[in-house]
């Protein structure tokens, strides 16, 4: 049985998280991170997607972004993770899937919730398991 489509809004907010398979480590330098901003600095010019925080973990990504057109939403984030696959698999001599799943989405209101999310999801490096860096201010 196919899974059911998801139903995006135009002009809505979402908290996106795309994992690593297996919660393995999708950034392995610092070239990495600098790719993966690369390829979504494209991919919001291509599918008109407003971002307005963003997190990349070492295993995980955060974006809180705004879709102008529902329609774009699904491939905004498939051309994403598959752009920065193809070159994860290219720089590390690897197959196979990158990204655990699909991406989750969750619907943000344009209110106080959304200064939590966005501070929550910039503050991901304080919280993590391996306590990326110990004051904010040094998290590239």
């Amino acid at each position: 049985m196919p899974r059911l489509a998801r139903t995006f809004m135009d002009h809505s907010c979402y908290h996106i998280i795309t994992r690593g398979n297996q919660r393995q480590r999708v950034f392995m330098r610092d070239k990495d991170y600098i790719r993966y901003l690369e390829i979504l600095k494209k991919a919001k010019q291509r599918y008109n997607i407003l971002l307005y925080s963003y997190c990349l973990m070492q295993n995980h990504v955060h974006l809180l972004i705004e879709t102008v057109s529902s329609r774009n939403m699904s491939k905004f984030m498939q051309w994403l993770n598959r752009g920065y696959s193809a070159y994860f698999n290219a720089s590390y001599k690897t197959v196979g899937h990158l990204w655990q799943g699909r991406f989750i989405s969750k619907p943000i209101l344009k209110d106080q919730y959304m200064l939590h999310c966005a501070n929550y999801i910039e503050s991901n490096p304080l919280r993590a398991k391996t306590c990326m860096v110990d004051n904010i201010s040094d998290y590239k």
